[in-house]
């Protein structure tokens, strides 16, 4: 069995008087990205801050593949992307990316050559030769996760890394996520919830400095109780709970918020619900923008009962 590669016991951090983290235990092992969500001064930022070893907890222990954050063992293992990350403008994009690279300790061939390949990696080599004021919002933050991408870390930690970015640039920073995560764990934290909905199986919910006991996988495949969402258009939401409440296997029916159906059933006795549910809108003439199968992640976080 695999080491978990963060462990966060009695985690607590406290600003002058203030508590930011309360009693914070999980941990957590290789694999696909995690979510880091709550409210503004959850303790998100906080959290990321100590596991990026920026700064000290008040008490309680926290190690990151045995160690704790900030300790030689670590370098190279992990890197971290805060969220107003700034270039320096005086440099060009790739001598900023060797000189961190050889912090990481690369000679400088190693370095260059280092360079070159995180910027092909956000699909930017050819600003390699630019000065930060030369590029787009969109842009500076792709070379900011080409920075945290430099030496292969196993586990990136991102705060906000979509932030006031553009669609086109958000579905870029998506893309370039995915394709890391074969090799590299990520935590993200994030407001925008339909993003890591698209990007993580996994949650931690921060409300208060408190982690709440839903840290739990979006994998649903085993449950006895599965869920459909349905985006509808302009529907009379009556009539359409009490007929898709009476379909086979359904067992509830709620609409949370206008023209949005979340259908409770049983897979055991339905296993083709999606198609039942189809074929119910085809034949009242209904029509529909989505369907998809299991809760959005707002639903699953903030409207659990």
């Amino acid at each position: 069995m695999n080491s978990p590669i963060i462990q966060c016991q009695r985690l607590n951090h406290v600003y002058s008087g203030k508590t930011a983290l309360h009693d914070i235990n999980f941990e957590l092992n290789a694999g696909e990205p995690v979510g880091l969500v709550g409210p503004n001064g959850a303790g998100k930022t906080t959290l990321l801050n100590i596991l990026s070893g920026f700064l000290r907890p008040t008490s309680g222990i926290v190690k990151l593949f045995g160690y704790p954050p900030g300790t030689p063992e670590l370098i190279g293992k992990i890197s971290a992307l805060p969220q107003d990350a700034r270039l320096d403008p005086s440099f060009t994009i790739v001598e900023q990316l060797v000189f961190y690279a050889r912090l990481q300790g690369l000679t400088k061939p190693q370095a260059t050559l280092e360079a070159s390949r995180v910027l092909e990696a956000v699909s930017l080599a050819e600003v390699a030769h630019e000065k930060p004021g030369a590029l787009s919002h969109g842009m500076a933050k792709r070379v900011a996760i080409a920075q945290a991408l430099i030496g292969k870390p196993v586990l990136i930690l991102l705060d906000e890394p979509t932030a006031g970015l553009d669609p086109v640039n958000v579905r870029t920073v998506r893309s370039i996520i995915a394709e890391q995560s074969s090799s590299t764990t990520f935590i993200i934290s994030s407001h925008d919830l339909s993003e890591l909905d698209r990007l993580c199986q996994k949650v931690l919910l921060l409300e208060k400095g408190v982690l709440q006991p839903e840290t739990f996988s979006q994998n649903e495949q085993q449950a006895t109780t599965r869920f459909i969402t349905l985006q509808m258009e302009n529907c009379p939401a009556q009539e359409v709970i009490a007929k898709l409440q009476a379909l086979e296997g359904v067992r509830q029916v709620t609409n949370p918020q206008k023209n949005e159906f979340i259908v409770a059933y049983n897979p055991g006795l339905q296993p083709s619900m999606d198609l039942q549910l189809m074929q119910c809108i085809s034949t009242n003439h209904w029509q529909y923008r989505q369907l998809s199968h299991g809760k959005t992640l707002e639903e699953k976080l903030f409207f659990r009962n």
